[in-house]
């Protein structure tokens, strides 16, 4: 490897590690997610079952010990690669970290994970009791980050310039809308109220500075691609 292309490396493994030290709420979380999904793949699938069902936000755990039924179930990844959610975690995740700040955007996470969690709950009880799900149902396994993937989704509506928001916020809600149509589960409930609640986390949001411009973004990229070539 000559030097040009060992400084070219460099660079480039010091600018990833400075964008992960600039959302460590986010890297750290997916390091444990790391952990727990390696877990996942060394266990028997009844091991699994049993693994899932203790740490599930499902409507006996809620009623027996809440706080760390909601803490246990945003540890695991319910489908999907760990790869996978790396990308989403940096797409949304760390960009909604960076902009809001830790803090606000934890608060973020929380509103969603929660207020979802319970609201879709609730669906599932309602249904329960009207003998339009079975009993059983309150042992339904319910773990992973979606909610809360889904609130800061929504909240980066409010990152973008005014022009792009509509658009990107339209998206947002027609691709859960659309998912709640058509498959009508407690979870497709819990997806769409976390969107919802990140629209309404405008509060958080404001005083922020930056705003993101996709346009001029895309325009950037194009003039370099061009310049490199």
């Amino acid at each position: 490897m000559d030097t040009s292309w060992r400084s070219r490396l460099t660079s480039l493994l010091l600018a990833v590690w400075s964008y992960i030290r600039s959302a460590p709420g986010t890297y750290i979380w997916l390091a444990v997610l790391f952990v727990t999904t390696v877990v996942m793949h060394h266990v028997s699938p009844s091991q699994l079952d049993d693994l899932l069902g203790e740490r599930s936000t499902n409507l006996h755990n809620l009623s027996e010990d809440p706080v760390r039924a909601l803490i246990r179930s945003a540890l695991w990844i319910s489908g999907g690669g760990w790869l996978f959610y790396a990308f989403l975690y940096t797409v949304f995740h760390a960009t909604a970290e960076r902009w809001l700040g830790t803090l606000r955007w934890l608060t973020v996470v929380l509103i969603g994970h929660v207020v979802a969690t319970y609201i879709s709950e609730g669906v599932l009880l309602w249904a329960i009791r009207h003998g339009r799900a079975p009993e059983t149902s309150v042992d339904t396994l319910d773990v992973g980050v979606s909610y809360g993937l889904a609130v800061v989704e929504a909240v980066l509506t409010y990152f973008l310039v005014f022009r792009w928001r509509f658009f990107y916020g339209f998206c947002v809600l027609g691709f859960y809308g659309l998912a709640l149509v058509h498959g009508r589960t407690f979870t497709d409930v819990g997806h769409f109220t976390a969107v919802l609640l990140g629209f309404a986390c405008y509060p958080l949001t404001r005083g922020r500075p930056g705003h993101l411009d996709p346009a001029a973004v895309f325009s950037r990229a194009v003039r370099r691609i061009s310049r490199d070539g």
